[in-house]
């Protein structure tokens, strides 16, 4: 049969083995834990607006206040627009990401492009406000 693509086929990703005859539900937490530490990239929306040392946060480009997408990675968060914008900003800290985290939905995506799009940060909703 021929190939219609040439794409190489992608991996899939494996897990750390866990030794034989590990309890089942201890294996399934294992599986299922978040990836935390240092070296995780974690997101959370902000549908609010957002306070910066009293001034609200606002879009370059679309000029939006509110809805955001925060993301962190390692002591640097970045706040992405719907309209697919996004800045560092040095004024947001680790400890002030974690603040705002109630409770985390537990989602993991392989990459930060897939979260931006699945969570509708890529652009596709410029302009209009979610939530």
């Amino acid at each position: 049969m021929h190939r219609t693509t040439d794409r190489p086929a992608e991996p899939t990703p494996v897990l750390p083995a866990l030794p034989a005859g590990t309890d089942p539900l201890l294996q399934l937490e294992y599986q299922t834990e978040l990836p935390s530490g240092p070296g995780a990239t974690r997101c959370l929306r902000h549908p609010h607006e957002l306070s910066l040392r009293g001034i609200p946060a606002m879009c370059t480009v679309c000029r939006a206040r509110r809805d955001w997408l925060l993301i962190n990675h390692s002591r640097n968060v970045w706040i992405v627009c719907r309209c697919s914008n996004q800045w560092l900003e040095p004024e947001i800290s680790r400890a002030d990401f974690d603040a705002l985290i109630d409770i985390p939905d537990g989602t993991i995506y392989p990459s930060v492009e897939h979260g931006l799009a699945a969570l509708g940060f890529d652009g596709a909703f410029a302009g209009i406000y979610l939530g």
